[in-house]
């Protein structure tokens, strides 16, 4: 099987994370269903889970892959509150996103519905008990790609809105995701478009590529990419991915490291797994990975004298 050679419906799954999850006995609280944007006459949620000892940090937990998402459809990227415990014994207060999906919005809509997430809950971080200046994002896969274009995109918000959400700042203060698409224009090797074409080619709908040119492709290709979004102003990021995917090449990870150090940008720290394709097992339940991922909030997110 060739790297690319998947079917739309493979491509997905593997861009995929599914499977329930139940909190173990450990005091959370959780609150459902929190409506953090409309659009199109739809509410957009999260829910918030709560530990019992909060460190005054928070992580929003994107629930997405191949650019789709929901709470508890199986056919989707659901909410999986048994893999929020390792951040919540640490203190952590997790908000698992819900965002728009494929093929009705596009990935540039999912982008804003990110921005939308972090606004949200810094505008209300009094309400859930965090401090909206440590606040930070982690994902897999599409969800990896929604972290780093927050995480190179994010910024002040609008100070003319009518709306106190827009006003607030999207950035965060630190990121960590798995195997994440960075470069469309570039994708697994210099010249092949991924625009909804070529290895991405069952994700067009995602793209909203459909019926553009090659010029219209590669101008929402760069729109779309992190890497060209890279500045000093990147948060500390830390990525984990396998030098076996098939489906994002390694290569997207290693560029984007080497643009990040290019831009001088805070540290961008790269985890290559030998051996490890897209996903293994069920990665979000690695002790190594998860652990280093809690490890990287500790240091960037956590008060001195925490």
């Amino acid at each position: 099987m060739t790297p690319f050679g998947k079917s739309a419906l493979a491509a997905v799954a593997l861009l995929a994370s599914t499977g329930p999850g139940a909190l173990g006995d450990e005091p959370v609280r959780r609150t459902e269903d929190v409506i953090y944007g409309r659009k199109f006459g739809m509410a957009l949620t999260l829910d918030v889970f709560q530990p019992a000892k909060p460190n005054g940090a928070g992580l929003l937990f994107l629930v997405n892959g191949g650019w789709l998402s929901s709470k508890d459809t199986p056919l989707m990227v659901t909410i999986r509150p048994d893999d929020y415990r390792p951040f919540l014994d640490r203190g952590y207060t997790v908000f698992a996103v819900v965002t728009s999906s494929q093929p009705k919005f596009t990935i540039r809509e999912i982008i804003a519905d990110v921005q939308r997430a972090v606004r949200f809950v810094r505008a209300n971080a009094k309400r859930f008990d965090v401090d909206p200046q440590r606040l930070g994002m982690l994902g897999s896969s599409s969800g990896g790609h929604l972290t780093l274009s927050l995480a190179a995109r994010g910024g002040p918000g609008q100070a003319d809105s009518t709306d106190p959400v827009e006003r607030e700042s999207s950035a965060v203060q630190a990121a960590a995701c798995f195997f994440p698409p960075t470069d469309f224009l570039n994708y697994g090797m210099p010249g092949r478009s991924g625009v909804g074409e070529g290895p991405l080619s069952s994700l067009e709908a995602a793209f909203g590529s459909r019926g553009l040119s090659a010029a219209e492709r590669t101008t929402l290709g760069r729109e779309l990419s992190p890497i060209y979004f890279v500045t000093p102003k990147l948060p500390p990021t830390l990525i984990i991915h396998g030098d076996q995917d098939e489906v994002v090449p390694l290569e997207q990870s290693e560029r984007f490291v080497q643009r990040a150090a290019d831009a001088g940008a805070p540290p961008v720290k790269l985890i290559i797994r030998p051996g490890k394709g897209h996903g293994w097992g069920d990665f979000w339940k690695s002790t190594e990975d998860i652990t280093a991922f809690a490890d990287w909030f500790d240091v960037y997110l956590r008060k001195p004298s925490e």
